[in-house]
């Protein structure tokens, strides 16, 4: 593999990738109307696309910004469905065959074939290591304050000049982390945009080479801001987190955030959403109340006619692939049976597949 990218970006400008690009970013979007618009005349508006990056005239769209509350208050900004196609490009034809492949092994997020469920088993995993040859450890757990909010686009431009050598994609990539920004100087790159994801791994990708390369740390395993580090005393971990702290502040313009500590492993890591243990995995806590308070909804629901079995179904099955990773027959059997709402042939008719129903048969048990 190359060091750097180099000449390549107009042979990757094609209808076909652009196609590509379109097929993926529509995915679960095909009803919505851009789409709909945008397809009724694809081929003229995809060769318009192509000719917009191949004469330097593609400018990027206005956001539309909306906020979310789960997992907490957050401003998510959306482009038009055109400029999620050239994302979806972008990051396709460049990031991951070029970039992500420099990533370290123990990096988690936004990557095929890893993420939250493997994250969280690669901690369980290097916890049993560590504690057969090391004996007791501790454990330094990290995220970073505002982290999206916080990222600086000059210093992002500078990460990426480290892979590309091609003048036509740096300058593209330029324009794709400016966007349509007022001001150069503002920091922060928007939550809700496909590159975003990418463009905060690379920068964190800084943090990663640091620890494993200079301060030469085995035990470390980052999911997007959140990392762990597993050390052999509580003097390790006051002595790296200061320089890890340091580090992110003189080169990536970062700070810890307060919830940043270190405790003995025995307590557990609570990372990607479960308490990790040597022996076992659990829920966590926080986990554990969401479902509570929609059960009890959708127990209102359906004693006042409004609920809806298949809606209800999709969320008690995503909710059961999460937890089906951790030790959890006994909470699946309690959530369960706080469920008022029968299980019949109508529930039975619009669900993917029988896990309620296995469930359910427990709970006649």
């Amino acid at each position: 593999m190359p060091k750097k990218i180099r000449t390549c970006f107009d042979e990757k400008n094609t209808f076909e990738n652009l196609l590509h690009a379109h097929y993926r970013a529509r995915k679960h979007k095909f009803s919505k109307d851009e789409v709909i618009k945008f397809e009724m005349n694809l081929e003229y508006n995809l060769i318009n696309l192509k000719r917009s990056i191949e004469n330097n005239t593609y400018k990027v769209g206005k956001y539309r910004e909306f906020k979310i509350y789960e997992p907490k208050e957050r401003i998510i900004k959306s482009l038009p469905y055109v400029d999620r196609i050239v994302h979806q490009w972008y990051v396709e034809e460049f990031v991951k065959p070029y970039i992500v492949p420099r990533f370290i092994f123990t990096s988690f997020a936004c990557i095929e074939d890893k993420g939250t469920h493997k994250s969280a088993d690669c901690v369980q995993k290097y916890m049993r290591t560590f504690l057969r040859n090391h004996g007791d450890f501790w454990v330094l757990k990290c995220d970073i304050r505002k982290f999206f909010y916080n990222i600086n686009p000059n210093i992002l431009l500078n990460i990426m000049k480290k892979y590309i050598k091609d003048k036509k994609l740096m300058e593209f990539t330029r324009l794709l982390i400016f966007g349509s920004r007022d001001d150069d100087d503002s920091i922060g790159i928007p939550i809700g945009n496909y590159t975003s994801q990418y463009f905060a791994n690379i920068y964190l990708n800084e943090l990663d080479q640091y620890v494993k390369r200079s301060l030469k740390l085995k035990y470390y395993v980052r999911y997007m801001d959140d990392f762990v580090i597993l050390l052999k005393t509580k003097k390790d971990c006051i002595y790296y987190k200061k320089v890890i702290s340091d580090f992110l502040k003189s080169n990536l313009q970062l700070e810890l955030n307060s919830k940043s500590r270190y405790y003995p492993y025995k307590m557990g890591v609570d990372f990607c959403g479960y308490r990790i243990y040597t022996t076992h995995k659990l829920l966590r806590n926080s986990s554990k109340r969401k479902i509570m308070k929609k059960v009890k909804k959708w127990n209102s629901q359906y004693h006042d006619g409004t609920f809806d079995p298949s809606f209800c179904n999709k969320s008690l099955q995503s909710w059961y692939g999460h937890v089906s990773h951790c030790n959890s027959y006994h909470l699946t059997k309690k959530i369960i049976n706080k469920c008022d709402f029968l299980i019949n042939d109508s529930f039975y008719e619009k669900s993917e597949n029988n896990i309620i129903h296995d469930i359910e048969e427990n709970k006649k048990m």
